[in-house]
């Protein structure tokens, strides 16, 4: 939803200014910097505004503007939240990134296990920073250091100038500058129950797909869905128009697509507002360096992913400001070819598993780049 950037360890305006500038695709709607008085470092923040679009800019200030956070993300939890955290805090705003910095101030780098969402934020605590990334790595976060300070950016292109040495900052772990890094969260390695009540897990699966979808709907803004006519995209819209009346979907394909052909048919059984757009192999190819500059890789099987991807933002964004996509649906529950290969239960178990941990390096970070140049 937004774009975080910022240098720690220096005060270095002109450097976060211009790496804002570069993720200004991901936040047009508002812009704030934050520079430290006791000139420990600087934290930028571009925003797309979903959660409170008149009063949420940031940086977001703490009691007694002691502490600041810049964000992007989501946080599903905020209703459950809030209550307890105003008997506190006084809330400036309706954000749920404000949420975040009162839950730091109140329980300190631990407050990390208490968020449920998709996230991505830095936090300036008089001379201390602290950074967290969600568990499965849905939202972007890259660093490295220049001359001894922590240089951090939403996305890779935006810090590349700035520091010999960038990595990805890794999924499920908070960043502390006077511990270091530490993981909070790993994808759990559960082995199924193999007698267990086939009915039983059909329903618990169905009700937390259900409760997936539904906790995602959380805007004040439009939302739509990306629908392709298989079985993920179908299911997700299926639930969020149960809770949406004017349900936008948005589908694209070359002219006799298969996939155009079932998305149709979909909408047209879940009564949504329904858009496609067709695709000529010279519009692609015309795209195609816009597309791998967005997605920062040339890798072959992620660029042709992104291709409709960036089509499907690009119509999407005519009408609506957040979407929703069914992606990870394959990696939860073996949609793949391949996976049909895999000879037993234990070895589908550990491929699975690998697939959701990489989640954030494939199929999230396609998505997540492309729909924001898009905007």
């Amino acid at each position: 939803m937004c774009g975080i950037a910022g240098i720690w360890g220096q005060i270095d305006q002109t450097s976060v200014k211009k790496m804002m500038d570069t993720l200004i695709h991901r936040g047009p709607d508002a812009e704030g910097m934050f520079v430290s008085p006791i000139k420990a470092g600087v934290l930028g923040h571009r925003r797309l505004s979903i959660m409170d679009p008149q009063g949420g800019n940031q940086p977001i200030y703490g009691d007694r503007k002691a502490r600041v956070i810049v964000g992007n993300g989501e946080i599903y939890n905020f209703p459950q939240l809030l209550p307890q955290l105003a008997e506190r805090f006084k809330f400036r705003t309706k954000s749920d990134t404000e949420a975040i910095l009162h839950l730091y101030e109140d329980q300190g780098i631990e407050s990390v296990d208490q968020l449920d969402g998709m996230f991505a934020f830095a936090i300036a605590d008089g001379d201390k920073f602290f950074a967290a990334r969600d568990p499965i790595g849905i939202k972007p976060l890259y660093y490295g250091k220049k001359d001894n300070a922590f240089v951090f950016a939403s996305e890779l292109k935006a810090i590349a100038n700035f520091c010999d040495n960038v990595q990805e900052f890794p999924a499920g772990t908070f960043f502390s500058s006077e511990t270091g890094f530490s993981t909070f969260y790993q994808v759990p390695d559960i082995q199924p129950e193999v007698d267990a009540d086939a009915e039983a897990l059909i329903r618990e699966v169905r009700e937390t797909v259900e409760e997936s979808v539904v906790k995602r709907l959380m805007s004040d803004v439009p939302l739509g869905c990306f629908l392709s006519g298989g079985l993920d995209s179908s299911i997700t819209t299926a639930v969020a128009r149960q809770h949406i009346e004017k349900l936008h979907t948005f589908s694209v394909g070359i002219e006799g697509s298969k996939d155009i052909k079932a998305a149709r048919l979909v909408s047209q059984y879940l009564d949504t507002i329904h858009h496609e757009y067709l695709i000529t192999p010279k519009e692609v190819q015309d795209k195609l360096p816009e597309i791998i500059y967005s997605l920062e890789s040339f890798d072959q099987d992620l660029v042709r992913s992104a291709i409709p991807c960036y089509f499907t933002s690009r119509l999407a964004a005519e009408y609506v400001k957040v979407i929703l996509t069914g992606e990870g649906a394959d990696e939860l529950f073996a949609g793949y070819t391949y996976y049909k290969g895999i000879p037993d239960n234990d070895t589908l178990h550990r491929e699975l598993r690998r697939s959701v941990t990489s989640l954030h390096n494939i199929n999230l970070g396609t998505c997540g780049k492309i729909e924001y140049q898009s905007l």
